[in-house]
């Protein structure tokens, strides 16, 4: 007899996925001033209300996708948060030397993180 884990690996997928959206968005929050300020760097109008806007997608999203709530629809807004702001804060187009660097590991985070919730959506897609 072959034991399957499938269910529960989904489980675990949707909560480190999830939970990481959840500390990012609580980590984002301590550092309101900086990110801000990156973002009307980076051409943002009312970076200020965009950015309470990114904190509670990253939060709802985070937690509903956690604990199994529509994962679909919520992975599918995270994916299009990802994406933009990958283009907002890992532009390392615009950097050199380790700062380049470092921008490039975040967007291949940010890559691997958007197959995952690839993986979700398909996944949740293909469930009753």
């Amino acid at each position: 007899m072959i034991i399957s884990f499938s269910n529960e690996l989904v489980v675990a997928g949707r909560l480190l996925l999830g939970g990481a959206f959840v500390f990012a968005g609580l980590r984002n929050i301590q550092n309101r001033a900086v990110v801000t300020e990156i973002m009307k760097a980076r051409g943002v109008r009312r970076a200020g209300a965009v950015f309470l806007l990114g904190v509670g997608v990253q939060a709802a999203a985070g937690l509903s996708l956690a604990a199994g709530i529509r994962t679909a629809e919520m992975a599918a807004v995270l994916l299009l948060f990802v994406i933009a702001a990958t283009v907002m804060f890992h532009n390392f187009w615009d950097y050199q030397g380790q700062d380049r660097a470092s921008r490039i590991n975040s967007l291949v985070g940010n890559v691997a993180i958007t197959g995952g919730l690839i993986v979700l959506i398909a996944g949740a897609m293909e469930r009753p």
